[in-house]
């Protein structure tokens, strides 16, 4: 399911200016609102007019008539060029010169670039990355982290109120015995093994004892009742674990880039005193029903193998509550206390069919209205050269704060043989850039619920669909600006007349657009494959088009052009959570 159109349409890519007349129009002469002249870029042409095709049969005539009774109204005639019906009635549309220049100067002209915020900002929940407290962040968390963190920046980017949810696992059995390691170990000791992330050593260690004393094992089995009845000292002791975990996790994210900050925490503990509600309230709409002697809802249309109703299980048969009843206790809370309008759940592949029942559920009981959207933002796995899931040379989960030091570590040597003047420090600092660029981009260009190998050559490289190679773009435009002993900041007067120019102009006027496309299905690649074809145009251009040699005027508007493309790929990146530095 993708979400609602939160994204509004653009005041200066021609394409959107030319749907929302010729929409207009259609309308009035189908007789009915919301015909859509389905307004494409094309190969052949600036785009490609096909709404004449599906229309003319539903109006009784044949589509190049009505593709010439568009010609005939004129309501191109001051955007384009050149306007002729193609095909079965296809209309090919040619942009003015002067009517892209006019839009490129509204562009540079602007801070956000063309991209209009949203005259109804909306409440966008975004529950992302969601570590469990005494377990290490493996590589299996970058997905969700770097997808949330890059649909949080283009919410807020267009005025959305966005509410980051880091719901991690704080809670459950699990504590009593984490607890008792804590205490056996010792409070300082234990602090100084998490505080060096040896998160998964400090877990391992207290389930091998757990497995093996049975001692242990009631003491742990004693505190977990003190927990859950919310003894004091077990409290203090719970969030100190708690504190001395998210410490850690907080210098990944640090080391990512990513927004996600104490304020975002909602764990498993936040919702503990909300289940018992949320299972009264299933209780009073008549839901609830017995299986097997626990309480369950049969959300519509689920099945099992056999094609028996399938069942969520909201409380188990001993009387404990489950992931589904903290899920239900969380549309509850996200709807009623934080006023939602669309909750988005960056959460694996796997977990498709327990979301769906909890939506399912939710909207059973009236929780989820229907102006309120909640969508599951499935990602696929990553994985190493043999296409299984990536681990480390020993089999273990690959820790991410190791695979993001390597990354800082490789991109060093490569920033060191491309440009050995560079300073000590401002190496260091283009090397985090491009190391930590080089891995959120690599998961963020490809398709979400695809699969994807890590493979740290393709990722690193200077060429293809890369950070370092939309980084380079960046820095190699800054670099012309020097060599020129021009300010970027001047006003120019844009002079589009080249073909490398138009298409270019062509280009850049989509970015309000590619955002918008990419917020449509909550897809951040879609906008990764736009810098790529935008850095890929602006080659071409400077390949065709000198600059710095140009005469007086015409390098004036081309100096022009290679700003707002350097403006738009830094802005593009940084909706991505990525940085463009202006040298490397």
């Amino acid at each position: 399911m993708s979400s609602p159109p939160l994204a509004v349409a653009s005041l200066t890519d021609p394409l959107e200016l030319v749907a929302a007349r010729l929409s207009g129009w259609l309308s009035a002469r189908a007789g009915r609102d919301g015909v859509d002249p389905v307004v494409r870029p094309s190969d052949h042409a600036d785009a490609q007019v096909n709404g004449a095709l599906g229309l003319a049969k539903e109006l009784g005539c044949a589509p190049r008539e009505l593709a010439q009774e568009i010609i005939a109204s004129g309501l191109l005639d001051d955007l384009c060029a050149e306007v002729e019906v193609a095909g079965p009635g296809f209309l090919n549309l040619t942009f003015a010169n002067d009517v892209l220049n006019g839009l490129l100067t509204a562009v540079a002209g602007s801070e956000r670039l063309g991209v209009e915020q949203s005259a109804s900002p909306q409440t966008v929940v975004i529950d992302y990355s969601a570590p469990n407290v005494a377990k290490e962040m493996h590589v299996g968390h970058l997905r969700s982290t770097v997808i949330g963190d890059a649909l949080v920046r283009m919410y807020e980017s267009l005025g959305h109120r966005v509410i980051r949810e880091n719901h991690i696992g704080d809670w459950g059995r699990p504590f009593g015995m984490l607890i008792e390691h804590l205490l056996d170990l010792g409070e300082d000791v234990a602090a100084a093994g998490l505080g060096q992330g040896d998160l998964d050593g400090f877990y391992k260690q207290a389930n091998a004892k757990f497995a093996d004393d049975e001692e242990f094992q009631r003491r742990s089995r004693d505190r977990v009742v003190l927990l859950q009845s919310g003894d004091p000292d077990t409290h203090v002791l719970w969030n100190r674990l708690v504190a001395m975990s998210t410490d850690y996790f907080n210098e990944v994210y640090s080391k990512l880039g990513v927004l996600l900050t104490n304020d975002d925490l909602m764990g498993e503990s936040q919702y503990q005193p909300l289940m018992a509600g949320t299972i009264e309230r299933l209780s009073q709409a008549g839901l609830m029903q017995e299986s097997d002697g626990a309480s369950v809802v049969f959300p519509p249309g689920f099945t099992n193998r056999d094609g028996d109703p399938l069942p969520l299980i909201v409380q188990a048969k001993t009387g404990g509550f489950n992931y589904a009843t903290s899920d239900l206790s969380c549309v509850i809370d996200r709807v009623e206390r934080l006023g939602a309008n669309l909750m988005l759940y960056v959460i694996g592949a796997p977990q498709q069919q327990h979301l769906e029942m909890v939506f399912a559920v939710a909207r059973m009981a009236g929780w989820l209205p229907d102006n309120v959207a909640a969508v599951h933002v499935a990602f696929g796995n990553v994985l190493g050269e043999d296409r299984k899931m990536l681990r480390s040379r020993s089999g273990d989960s690959v820790k991410l704060v190791e695979l993001l030091d390597e990354a800082v570590e490789r991109a060093s040597a490569a920033v060191n043989e491309k440009n050995p003047d560079l300073s000590t420090d401002e190496r260091a600092a283009v090397a985090r850039m491009i190391g930590i660029g080089a891995v959120k981009y690599a998961d963020l260009s490809t398709d979400r619920v695809r699969d994807y190998v890590f493979d740290w050559n393709r990722m690193l490289a200077f060429d293809g669909n890369t950070a370092p190679y939309l980084q380079y773009a960046h820095a190699r435009i800054c670099s012309i600006f020097r060599r020129a002993e021009e300010d970027r900041s001047v006003d120019r007067r844009f002079a589009v007349t080249e073909t490398a120019e138009h298409d270019l102009a062509l280009k850049l006027l989509a970015y309000p657009s590619a955002v918008a496309d990419a917020l449509t299905s909550n897809s951040p690649h879609k906008l990764c494959t736009y810098l790529f074809e935008l850095a890929q145009q602006f080659t071409s251009f400077y390949e065709h088009c000198p600059v710095v040699r140009a005469e007086d005027a015409i390098r004036e508007a081309r100096l022009g052009l290679c700003n707002v493309t350097a403006q738009t790929l830094a802005a593009g990146l940084a909706l991505l959570g990525i940085d463009a530095p202006e040298r490397m």
